[in-house]
């Protein structure tokens, strides 16, 4: 994954195993600021999503992007991942697209560095790779806060519905 210097104050650079727990952090803030996590469920969270982390960071199915800052670059600003798996061929208006398909997941910017264009930062670098890797398809779930972004970045609604937990009773 190679630096841009879009930002003045930001240098970005790929998540490695060591940041495990800097992912897990920005997962658990994330939900915690959409409303949708308890503090009874926050370690809870924190410790499956590093599992989840070193399994699919060791595995190159998820990458992920971190802005640090320029003058200190152990402070961890703002991250982004990308979860690559198979993708159902599908037909699309020029013919049937197969092969992977793309998650985005986890965009996260610490709160003292929103509205400074950090999210779009780390967007673009999520969206060059997946142009430079011939991904075909790229998903995301917005968040309120992020739906003006994300429609900024050319993503449009979809049809998705959900059905969770719990399925069974």
């Amino acid at each position: 994954m190679t630096a841009r210097t879009d930002h003045p104050e930001l240098h970005v650079r790929g998540a490695a195993i060591a940041d495990i727990a800097t992912l897990a952090h920005h997962r658990v803030e994330m939900f915690r600021d959409m409303g949708q996590l308890t503090e009874h469920n926050e370690r809870e969270l924190a410790r499956a999503s590093e599992t989840f982390f070193r399994e699919v960071l060791a595995s190159s199915e998820y990458i992920a992007w971190l802005a640090v800052t320029i003058g200190a670059p152990e402070r961890v600003v703002a991250g982004a991942g990308l979860w690559l798996r198979p993708m159902l061929p599908r037909p699309t208006p020029t013919g049937i697209i197969q092969g992977r398909e793309a998650l985005i997941a986890n965009v996260y910017t610490e709160r003292d560095w929103r509205r400074r264009g950090v999210a779009a930062l780390l967007m673009r670098h999520v969206l060059d790779y997946t142009r430079q890797h011939d991904v075909p398809r790229v998903l995301l779930h917005a968040s309120d806060d992020g739906r003006p972004l994300y429609e900024s970045l050319g993503f449009e609604p979809t049809n998705e519905m959900k059905l969770g937990p719990p399925i069974l009773k």
